[in-house]
């Protein structure tokens, strides 16, 4: 099995520690690129409903100094990055006086939830489809059918979301069209909750994986397709072994590596397909709270969630590359 040097652990760390540095400080310049601010579009909304706002200017003026707004562009970064090394995300400018923190702490469980799962359905179905594809014991009727169903994958999740909600939301009202639980019910851990939440969660889920996992397949095919005339794989089959035992032990093992690089590669795209996802089903996740820090020009919003996402993406990352002596023990990390 491989192993670790303590060199390569620590180039990892730094590659992740930039990684995130550099994000983190696009997030802060990308939002401050639109026209206005948070505080003059909190009373523009406020004018909207009430028609006038008295004294406007004065409460812009004392809100903009009571989040920072009026230092200096410099200053306003470094207390950003201080701020966000001791997790301290500040206030929701459109939720105030509720913490950024609060709100993500909130919404970032359900997110989790919702890719993580969907993420092992697509990974684990595709890749098992990718090898039926290629095995020359597959039936003839699934080789047929697999490629049928990977027709999904010209779709965006998005669009491909609408179609779920209109077939089995309204024509087959089998599924709740919004939300990420029963309305009225209170968070906790019981089975009539847990149950609701698979039921809500099972579109939006279906909406990731149905469009993700025939991307994996092909690859997974092509990769089997390479190492079947390998000196490794006529010796099993010489040695008489089992085919399945041959399918899994040699050919799935020594195929999936590339796999695992992929998925590390497209983690933060599947993130962001996830947040299109929740907005088209208002599930309870960081979805929904990144829109409606956009939508309210909320700086600490969108520079917190934006931040808990990448941070989410890189570990992910992280732990997968570090996982890859387990895999393949061909593999070994000492650097040398």
């Amino acid at each position: 099995m491989g192993s670790f040097s303590l060199n390569y652990l620590l180039r990892r760390l730094l590659v992740f520690f930039l990684t995130v540095w550099v994000a983190a400080t696009l997030i802060f310049i990308i939002p401050r690129l639109a026209p206005g601010d948070p505080i003059s579009a909190m009373i523009a909304r406020m004018s909207q409903f009430e028609g006038f706002v008295e004294n406007a200017d004065l409460i812009i003026e004392s809100w903009r100094k009571r989040f920072g707004l009026d230092d200096p562009i410099h200053v306003q970064y470094l207390r950003y990055l201080g701020n966000t090394l001791r997790l301290d995300l500040g206030y929701s400018m459109g939720n105030f006086p509720s913490t950024v923190y609060e709100l993500i702490g909130r919404r970032l469980p359900w997110t989790i939830g919702l890719v993580g799962i969907s993420t092992v359905i697509f990974f684990t179905v595709g890749n098992l489809c990718g090898a039926l594809l290629a095995w020359y014991r597959t039936p003839k009727w699934l080789k047929v059918m697999i490629p049928i169903s990977m027709t999904f994958t010209s779709v965006p999740p998005a669009l491909f979301s609408l179609l779920l909600v209109y077939i089995f939301a309204f024509l087959i009202p089998i599924f709740p069209q919004v939300g990420a639980y029963g309305r009225g019910m209170v968070p906790e851990l019981t089975p009539e909750f847990f149950g609701s939440v698979l039921h809500h969660g099972f579109l939006p889920a279906m909406s990731i994986v149905l469009v993700t996992f025939g991307f994996w397949a092909l690859g997974m095919r092509g990769m089997m397709v390479t190492i079947e005339g390998e000196d490794y794989m006529i010796l099993a089959q010489a040695k008489g072994l089992k085919p399945f035992y041959v399918l899994y032990r040699y050919m799935i093992r020594n195929a999936i590596l590339p796999q695992m690089t992929a998925l590390a590669v497209s983690i933060g795209t599947l993130i962001n397909g996830s947040v299109l996802v929740e907005i088209m089903f208002v599930y309870n996740g960081m979805g929904s709270l990144i829109y409606e820090g956009i939508n309210t020009q909320d700086f600490g919003l969108i520079q917190g969630t934006s931040f808990i996402l990448i941070v989410t993406s890189a570990l992910a990352v992280l732990i997968i590359d570090l996982t890859y002596p387990l895999i393949d023990p061909r593999i070994s990390l000492e650097g040398r």
